[in-house]
């Protein structure tokens, strides 16, 4: 049993070596770098333990692996730091004026790609033999539909496209999070046998209840920050506001009941948008931003490193590996509806462009949320299956669709240089 900064110092000196690896000798962005070679380093590692079995090469890392709660360091420990580093330097104005699309694809895109993959993977369950039970797969949808804050941010720092979009993808991502853990928690319930006696007031009502309630307690422990870091002058003091801020907040909120992702993402943004304007110094904005910029770097090299070393704990069952496949297109073409679908409902809004269907259905990344999600299921017969799923499509999402991003945007939308205006409505 090795200590928690044994744990540490090993998940960071990796991170080192494979980033300077990856910086000095591989063309990809950093943090698909750092998945990609630890994805390969696991797949070593087991490839020599059935090369020569009875050395068990890897046990001595897997076993320091299985000490590693995925699902708690993600979502109680990571994710609050993530997301409040992202909603810091989001501007809040130009989400304002794009409230419309990101609204839509947050509550109407989330929803709609739950059922459109949940149905598809059901169906095609059944025709490869391996067949899931109806409420599991759309268990499956939901966790894997809302798109992934850390993995969609990480992304756009390689991918040059216009500022609205932009921040449409980033005020989705954040956002949607609230809605697709709601659907998680509800279908979950009725698929282990403890939740059919909620209707669908007691699914409005959880979801009032989780992402208002969320939202409402961010911005009030983000004013009450504000205030603070108003009523002086000390960068030290200010910057341990910010921290207190994240880790209080995130904390008070799973106290509440109410979402802890929305709470930190709310907050975030009043901070960030009138912390710099009436409370902080510009030597207080160099030490703050510094500071978020630097734990949003680390913990995205660790979490996508994890990702790719959790290949050597995940047990998966040979006989799902085809449905797992097979779920990667259609976890794609679930997003493609979903996007499509507020342009049909919605012809009237000049907010929403079908131009930008192909970039936001290939923009629709996967990552560690789904993942931790996966793994909080219970130990059911059809956990291996949507594990495996689960996984399959986080590794092509980040890998292929975070690594091609850039050239569909090019293609697909007017990318600043080309023509026009970028922030002009899309």
């Amino acid at each position: 049993m090795i200590s928690i900064f044994d744990l540490a110092a090993l998940l960071l000196t990796l991170s080192a070596l494979f980033g300077w690896l990856n910086r000095r000798f591989l063309p990809l962005p950093h943090a698909i770098g750092l998945l990609v070679m630890g994805l390969l380093a696991s797949l070593a590692l087991v490839a020599l333990d059935l090369a020569f079995p009875q050395q068990h090469l890897y046990e001595a890392l897997t076993t320091v692996l299985r000490q590693i709660d995925f699902t708690e360091v993600v979502m109680n420990g990571m994710l609050a730091f993530l997301l409040f580093a992202g909603a810091l330097n989001l501007n809040l104005q130009a989400l304002r004026e794009r409230a419309w699309p990101v609204a839509t694809l947050a509550l109407v895109g989330t929803a709609v790609s739950t059922a459109v993959v949940g149905l598809a993977v059901w169906g095609m369950s059944q025709a490869l033999g391996h067949a899931l039970p109806l409420s599991w797969a759309l268990v499956f949808g939901a966790l894997i539909s809302p798109t992934d804050p850390v993995a969609v941010l990480a992304t756009l720092k390689n991918v040059q496209v216009p500022q609205a979009l932009e921040v449409e993808m980033q005020g989705e991502a954040l956002f949607n999070d609230g809605v697709g853990v709601v659907l998680f928690t509800v279908l979950l319930g009725f698929a282990a046998g403890g939740g059919g006696e909620r209707g669908a007031l007691g699914i409005a009502e959880l979801l009032l209840v989780e992402a208002g309630g969320g939202i409402l307690l961010g911005l009030v422990t983000g004013y009450v920050a504000y205030r603070a870091m108003r009523a002086i002058d000390d960068f030290s003091v200010e910057v341990l506001i910010t921290l207190a801020l994240v880790t209080g907040t995130y904390a008070l909120a799973q106290k509440l009941g109410t979402s802890g992702p929305l709470a930190v993402v709310a907050a975030g943004l009043l901070v960030g948008e009138r912390g710099p304007r009436y409370a902080m110094s510009e030597r207080t904005q160099g030490y703050v931003s510094a500071l978020w910029t630097l734990v949003d770097e680390v913990l995205n090299s660790v979490l996508f490193l994890l990702i790719g070393l959790e290949v050597l704990v995940l047990r998966f069952d040979a006989s799902a590996l085809w449905l797992a496949a097979a779920s990667v297109p259609l976890v794609i073409l679930g997003r493609g509806v979903a996007v499509s679908v507020p342009l049909l409902l919605f012809r009237w809004s000049d907010r929403l462009s079908a131009r930008n269907v192909p970039f936001l259905t290939w923009a629709g990344v996967r990552g560690g949320i789904s993942v931790a999600l996966a793994l909080s299921i219970p130990e059911t017969e059809p956990k291996s299956a949507l594990l495996a799923a689960t996984y399959a499509v986080v590794l092509f999402s980040i890998i292929v669709q975070g690594s091609t991003l850039g050239f569909v945007a090019r293609r697909t939308v007017d990318t600043p240089g080309k023509r026009g205006d970028a922030s002009a409505p899309l």
